[in-house]
């Protein structure tokens, strides 16, 4: 399945979700860019919250896949691509490099978000979860979302994406409540190549909108 743009992913997503969720106390998570722009046609649609949940990923030399990713308040999720076995192993060997790291991607986290918030523990606390992305082509970012909602008591979370691979939909079923994605592929190419218009706009004008919406949010 191919879209126009994601605000029509979006709207799609939005149409379903609300069918099921509007009226209930909801709270929307973008897990990229790309995944804020599908998630505001989802938060609108349900009058709820739009957030961010910013991370990044560590990776190691001579390893194609990274081996954790780190959430903006530092919680690290290690990649299930890799066995046990493998994460202990490269932990060990790697141990001075992953910790410098997970220092740089936080400093660079922080200096992106500065001293607002992309997202907040009691707009989340008690709701609805919506973790949205505009493809997932694996299930890494979900699992770093799931490890930052931890500490975090939710009455449920749901997955949202237009796209995902097999792998992905596997990581949905075991995180989350309930799913909504409009194309499982099972060659998956690259996000973008799914969309006609690159509608995505810079990393710095999605965050400081995000910051805005979160700060201005009456509960």
């Amino acid at each position: 399945m191919y879209f126009k743009s994601r605000v029509e992913a979006g709207q799609k997503l939005a149409d379903l979700i609300s069918q099921k969720y509007k009226g209930q106390q909801c709270a929307v998570v973008g897990l990229s860019d790309g995944g804020v722009m599908v998630g505001a046609q989802i938060s609108l649609k349900l009058g709820c919250v739009l957030t961010m949940l910013l991370s990044d990923t560590i990776e190691l030399p001579r390893e194609d896949t990274a081996i954790a990713g780190i959430s903006q308040d530092g919680a690290v999720s290690y990649n299930a691509a890799y066995s046990p076995g493998e994460i202990e192993e490269m932990t060990g060997e790697y141990r001075g490099i992953i910790e410098q790291e997970k220092l740089e991607k936080i400093h660079e986290m922080n200096r992106l978000v500065g001293r607002g918030g992309l997202i907040r523990r009691d707009l989340l606390r008690d709701h609805t979860v919506i973790l949205v992305s505009d493809g997932l082509s694996n299930g890494f970012s979900l699992d770093i979302a799931a490890e930052f909602l931890k500490p975090i008591h939710t009455k449920k979370l749901i997955v949202a994406t237009p796209l995902a691979s097999v792998q992905a939909v596997d990581r949905m079923h075991i995180l989350a409540d309930d799913i909504f994605c409009l194309s499982v592929i099972e060659d998956y190419i690259s996000t973008d190549h799914y969309y006609d218009t690159q509608d995505v706009p810079t990393h710095e004008l999605v965050i400081k909108t995000i910051e805005q919406v979160v700060s201005h949010w009456k509960n």
